[in-house]
């Protein structure tokens, strides 16, 4: 890996604009500190993302990403900045200018966020496809793909996960709608039994394809994946799955926006076209491997209801961050409970 700037500064959370000046001196020395202005994005939800940039020209804006209190227990942050620097080598994202104490600065993606009517756009779902087959292409430099995340992950979440909150009211909550630690390691331990038997391929995963980690260049035609906390070698189907999932949105979650299944096989089939080419397979895509994708997609959805789920809990414990997680851990876990013997009842074409 290259190397890396890495600056000792410290930026306070409640008040970021003194230490970004700070870095902003080693990151662009060019800028007037007095100069340079400062936007506030808030479509985080486990870090606070700010840009500085000069005068009306957002196109050189420095991003820089301060992580949430206690978020090292969710995120590997060495992997994550590894993770930066072999995407933007191979131009699948953008590029880090250094890393300081408690977070990292790079390099702006122009463009907007997507809401739940453009990411099923036919232009917009089309360049999605092609995009993440191009990502699942990455292979690791010494080329020995590891053992997928996913399950490895929700087993140390749940060993992390306390059983008791100090606030009263967010314990009658949780002790009322949510399962007993017991019921969600049997659920976890169920999960993997089903789903590792799918033989889905192990591929390089965004793992948090929601519509605000999607940037859409409508002048470019181009969509762009931003913030790989997350990113890991995983299932093919986990990553297309959990972006199924993530089409009921964020702020609002509907799921009665979870794509049905014409949507899913036609853009399953746009994947799949895109999947060949960067795996250099001349064979044409099939009606069946359309819908053997589809069942592993939707059964691969399941898990990812229950990692957010898990995630969500821990983060109802150590955030600091202005979100309901209690309240977002709890619809990720109903809506696994309300799909999941519709979705493992759906057969793998043979």
């Amino acid at each position: 890996m290259a190397n890396l700037r890495r600056i000792d500064v410290t930026i306070d959370d409640s008040n970021v604009e003194p230490g970004m000046l700070e870095v902003m001196k080693i990151v662009r020395p060019d800028w007037k500190p007095e100069d340079i202005k400062f936007k506030i994005f808030t479509d985080g939800i486990s870090n606070k993302i700010v840009g500085c940039y000069l005068g009306e020209d957002k196109q050189t804006m420095v991003l820089f990403r301060v992580y949430g209190k206690k978020t090292e227990l969710l995120v590997d942050r060495q992997k994550e900045i590894e993770t930066f620097q072999t995407l933007f080598k191979v131009g699948c994202g953008p590029e880090l200018y250094a890393a300081f104490n408690n977070g990292l600065a790079y390099e702006y993606v122009p463009g907007v966020i997507l809401s739940t009517t453009s990411v099923k756009d036919e232009k917009v779902y089309k360049l999605i496809t092609r995009e993440m087959a191009r990502l699942h292409a990455v292979k690791p430099e010494d080329g020995k793909i590891p053992e997928a995340s996913v399950f490895r992950t929700i087993k140390k979440w749940l060993d992390t996960l306390p059983t008791q909150f100090e606030d009263a009211a967010k314990q009658e909550k949780y002790s009322k709608q949510v399962a007993t630690h017991e019921k969600l390691r049997s659920e976890a331990a169920m999960l993997e039994r089903e789903l590792s038997k799918l033989d889905s391929p192990v591929v390089f995963c965004h793992n948090d394809i929601l519509l605000a980690n999607v940037i859409y260049d409508e002048s470019k035609s181009k969509v762009c994946f931003i913030d790989y906390e997350y990113a890991s070698y995983n299932y093919q189907a986990f990553d297309i799955g959990n972006h199924f999932d993530e089409m009921a949105g964020l702020d609002v979650v509907d799921y009665n926006l979870y794509p049905d299944k014409a949507f899913q096989l036609k853009w399953l089939r746009e994947y799949l076209i895109g999947w060949h080419e960067v795996t250099n397979n001349k064979e044409p895509v099939t009606d069946k491997e359309v819908e053997i994708l589809y069942a592993k997609a939707n059964k691969f959805a399941l898990a990812g209801h229950f990692f957010w789920g898990v995630w969500g809990l821990i983060q109802a414990h150590i955030s600091l961050i202005d979100f309901d997680y209690l309240e977002y851990a709890i619809i990720r876990l109903n809506e696994y409970f309300n799909k999941k013997d519709e979705f493992l009842a759906i057969p793998l074409p043979q």
